[in-house]
Protein backbone atom coordinates (compact mmCIF):
# COMPACT_ATOMS: atom_id res chain seq x y z
CA UNK A 1 0.00 0.00 0.00
CA UNK A 2 1.30 3.44 -0.91
CA UNK A 3 2.32 6.10 1.58
CA UNK A 4 -0.16 8.99 1.71
CA UNK A 5 1.06 12.46 2.68
CA UNK A 6 -1.09 15.57 3.04
CA UNK A 7 1.19 18.50 2.18
CA UNK A 8 0.14 22.13 2.43
CA UNK A 9 -0.25 23.47 -1.13
CA UNK A 10 1.17 26.93 -0.37
CA UNK A 11 3.58 26.24 2.49
CA UNK A 12 4.87 22.68 2.07
CA UNK A 13 6.14 21.11 5.29
CA UNK A 14 9.84 20.36 4.78
CA UNK A 15 9.75 17.13 6.80
CA UNK A 16 7.09 15.78 4.41
CA UNK A 17 8.98 17.03 1.36
CA UNK A 18 12.02 15.14 2.71
CA UNK A 19 9.94 11.95 2.87
CA UNK A 20 8.82 12.41 -0.74
CA UNK A 21 12.39 12.95 -1.91
CA UNK A 22 13.52 9.83 -0.03
CA UNK A 23 10.91 7.81 -1.94
CA UNK A 24 12.19 9.15 -5.28
CA UNK A 25 15.81 8.44 -4.41
CA UNK A 26 14.93 4.83 -3.57
CA UNK A 27 13.39 4.34 -7.02
CA UNK A 28 9.78 4.85 -5.99
CA UNK A 29 6.93 6.25 -8.05
CA UNK A 30 5.00 9.21 -6.71
CA UNK A 31 1.80 11.02 -7.57
CA UNK A 32 2.13 14.75 -6.96
CA UNK A 33 0.23 17.97 -7.73
CA UNK A 34 1.28 20.41 -10.44
CA UNK A 35 -0.24 23.65 -11.68
CA UNK A 36 -2.29 21.78 -14.28
CA UNK A 37 -3.23 18.42 -12.71
CA UNK A 38 -1.76 15.55 -10.75
CA UNK A 39 1.23 13.82 -12.32
CA UNK A 40 3.34 10.71 -11.95
CA UNK A 41 6.99 11.25 -11.14
CA UNK A 42 10.20 9.27 -10.69
CA UNK A 43 13.95 9.76 -10.41
CA UNK A 44 15.43 10.81 -13.74
CA UNK A 45 17.93 7.95 -13.91
CA UNK A 46 15.60 5.10 -12.93
CA UNK A 47 14.70 2.92 -15.92
CA UNK A 48 12.55 0.52 -13.90
CA UNK A 49 10.43 3.36 -12.51
CA UNK A 50 10.03 4.80 -16.01
CA UNK A 51 8.88 1.41 -17.29
CA UNK A 52 6.33 1.27 -14.48
CA UNK A 53 4.89 4.63 -15.57
CA UNK A 54 4.61 3.28 -19.11
CA UNK A 55 2.74 0.25 -17.77
CA UNK A 56 0.32 2.28 -15.64
CA UNK A 57 -0.54 4.60 -18.52
CA UNK A 58 -0.10 1.96 -21.27
CA UNK A 59 2.26 4.22 -23.19
CA UNK A 60 4.25 3.15 -26.23
CA UNK A 61 7.96 3.76 -26.72
CA UNK A 62 7.31 6.91 -28.74
CA UNK A 63 5.77 8.84 -25.86
CA UNK A 64 7.59 12.02 -24.86
CA UNK A 65 8.12 12.09 -21.11
CA UNK A 66 8.54 15.45 -19.41
CA UNK A 67 11.44 16.72 -17.37
CA UNK A 68 9.89 18.75 -14.58
CA UNK A 69 12.47 21.43 -13.72
CA UNK A 70 12.91 23.94 -10.89
CA UNK A 71 13.77 26.82 -13.20
CA UNK A 72 15.24 27.65 -16.59
CA UNK A 73 18.82 27.34 -15.35
CA UNK A 74 18.47 23.56 -15.80
CA UNK A 75 17.37 23.93 -19.39
CA UNK A 76 20.83 24.03 -20.99
CA UNK A 77 21.84 20.74 -19.37
CA UNK A 78 19.14 18.79 -21.14
CA UNK A 79 18.01 20.68 -24.26
CA UNK A 80 19.32 22.74 -27.16
CA UNK A 81 17.41 26.01 -27.39
CA UNK A 82 17.98 29.03 -29.63
CA UNK A 83 17.32 32.61 -28.50
CA UNK A 84 13.81 32.85 -29.94
CA UNK A 85 12.72 29.59 -28.29
CA UNK A 86 14.28 30.63 -25.00
CA UNK A 87 12.36 33.92 -25.01
CA UNK A 88 9.10 32.11 -25.65
CA UNK A 89 9.77 29.59 -22.87
CA UNK A 90 10.75 32.34 -20.45
CA UNK A 91 7.52 34.25 -21.17
CA UNK A 92 5.47 31.17 -20.21
CA UNK A 93 7.54 29.97 -17.27
CA UNK A 94 6.67 28.98 -14.63
CA UNK A 95 3.28 27.81 -15.80
CA UNK A 96 1.17 24.99 -17.27
CA UNK A 97 3.16 24.59 -20.49
CA UNK A 98 5.24 21.66 -21.75
CA UNK A 99 7.83 22.42 -24.42
CA UNK A 100 9.10 19.77 -26.83
CA UNK A 101 12.83 20.42 -27.34
CA UNK A 102 15.84 18.80 -28.96
CA UNK A 103 17.67 16.83 -26.30
CA UNK A 104 21.38 17.14 -25.51
CA UNK A 105 23.76 14.23 -25.06
CA UNK A 106 23.27 14.57 -21.29
CA UNK A 107 19.81 13.04 -21.58
CA UNK A 108 19.67 9.22 -21.27
CA UNK A 109 18.49 7.69 -24.55
CA UNK A 110 15.54 5.96 -22.90
CA UNK A 111 14.07 9.33 -21.89
CA UNK A 112 13.95 10.67 -25.44
CA UNK A 113 11.62 10.08 -28.34
CA UNK A 114 13.45 7.17 -30.06
CA UNK A 115 13.45 8.68 -33.55
CA UNK A 116 13.36 12.44 -33.04
CA UNK A 117 15.71 12.62 -30.00
CA UNK A 118 13.39 15.06 -28.30
CA UNK A 119 11.89 15.40 -24.84
CA UNK A 120 9.39 17.57 -23.04
CA UNK A 121 10.47 20.10 -20.43
CA UNK A 122 8.51 22.38 -18.14
CA UNK A 123 8.69 24.48 -14.98
CA UNK A 124 5.54 24.23 -12.86
CA UNK A 125 4.10 27.08 -10.84
CA UNK A 126 3.30 25.06 -7.73
CA UNK A 127 5.11 25.12 -4.36
CA UNK A 128 4.98 21.38 -3.65
CA UNK A 129 6.60 20.30 -6.92
CA UNK A 130 9.20 23.07 -6.70
CA UNK A 131 10.04 22.15 -3.09
CA UNK A 132 10.50 18.50 -4.03
CA UNK A 133 12.88 19.37 -6.88
CA UNK A 134 14.77 21.90 -4.77
CA UNK A 135 15.38 19.26 -2.09
CA UNK A 136 16.13 16.54 -4.63
CA UNK A 137 18.57 18.83 -6.44
CA UNK A 138 17.56 17.77 -9.94
CA UNK A 139 14.52 17.47 -12.25
CA UNK A 140 11.80 14.85 -11.89
CA UNK A 141 10.90 12.61 -14.81
CA UNK A 142 7.17 13.12 -15.12
CA UNK A 143 3.99 12.22 -16.96
CA UNK A 144 0.42 13.46 -16.62
CA UNK A 145 -1.66 11.08 -14.51
CA UNK A 146 -4.10 10.06 -17.21
CA UNK A 147 -5.22 6.44 -17.02
CA UNK A 148 -5.68 4.48 -20.28
CA UNK A 149 -9.49 4.61 -20.19
CA UNK A 150 -9.63 8.33 -19.39
CA UNK A 151 -9.27 11.50 -21.48
CA UNK A 152 -8.47 13.79 -18.54
CA UNK A 153 -6.01 13.53 -15.64
CA UNK A 154 -7.07 12.30 -12.22
CA UNK A 155 -7.82 15.22 -9.90
CA UNK A 156 -8.58 13.73 -6.48
CA UNK A 157 -5.66 12.30 -4.46
CA UNK A 158 -8.05 9.99 -2.61
CA UNK A 159 -9.21 8.51 -5.92
CA UNK A 160 -5.57 8.15 -6.96
CA UNK A 161 -4.85 6.28 -3.74
CA UNK A 162 -7.75 3.88 -4.27
CA UNK A 163 -6.93 3.21 -7.92
CA UNK A 164 -3.13 3.05 -7.72
CA UNK A 165 -2.24 2.28 -4.09
CA UNK A 166 -0.53 -0.97 -5.11
CA UNK A 167 1.36 0.61 -8.02
CA UNK A 168 2.77 3.73 -6.38
CA UNK A 169 5.05 4.18 -3.39
CA UNK A 170 3.65 7.63 -2.54
CA UNK A 171 0.48 9.63 -3.14
CA UNK A 172 0.69 13.30 -2.20
CA UNK A 173 -2.48 15.11 -1.25
CA UNK A 174 -1.83 18.70 -2.24
CA UNK A 175 -5.45 19.72 -2.59
CA UNK A 176 -7.23 20.64 -5.80
CA UNK A 177 -4.87 21.67 -8.59
CA UNK A 178 -6.98 21.63 -11.73
CA UNK A 179 -8.25 18.96 -14.08
CA UNK A 180 -6.72 19.84 -17.42
CA UNK A 181 -3.38 18.76 -18.84
CA UNK A 182 -0.66 21.21 -19.87
CA UNK A 183 -0.52 22.98 -23.19
CA UNK A 184 2.20 21.33 -25.31
CA UNK A 185 4.27 23.46 -27.70
CA UNK A 186 6.84 21.94 -30.07
CA UNK A 187 9.91 24.15 -30.46
CA UNK A 188 12.05 21.78 -32.51
CA UNK A 189 11.10 23.23 -35.90
CA UNK A 190 11.51 26.61 -37.58
CA UNK A 191 8.29 27.88 -35.99
CA UNK A 192 6.48 26.95 -32.77
CA UNK A 193 3.83 24.28 -33.28
CA UNK A 194 0.86 23.61 -31.01
CA UNK A 195 0.69 19.90 -30.18
CA UNK A 196 -2.00 20.01 -27.49
CA UNK A 197 -4.14 22.85 -26.21
CA UNK A 198 -4.42 22.48 -22.47
CA UNK A 199 -4.86 24.96 -19.63
CA UNK A 200 -2.04 27.26 -20.78
CA UNK A 201 -3.25 30.16 -22.95
CA UNK A 202 -1.83 30.37 -26.49
CA UNK A 203 -4.18 32.94 -28.01
CA UNK A 204 -1.27 35.29 -28.68
CA UNK A 205 0.86 32.62 -30.36
CA UNK A 206 -1.33 30.67 -32.77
Amino acid sequence: MSLFLSIHPENPQQRLIDQAVAVLRKGGLISYPTDSAYALGCHIGDKLALDRIRAIRQLDKHHNFTLMCRDLSELANYARVDNAAYRLIKSRTPGPYTFILNATSEVPRRLMHPKRKTLGMRVPNTPIALAIMETLGEPIMSSSLILPEDDNPLTDPYDIRVLLEHQLELVIDGGYCGMEATTVIDLTGDEPSLIRQGCGDTSDLF
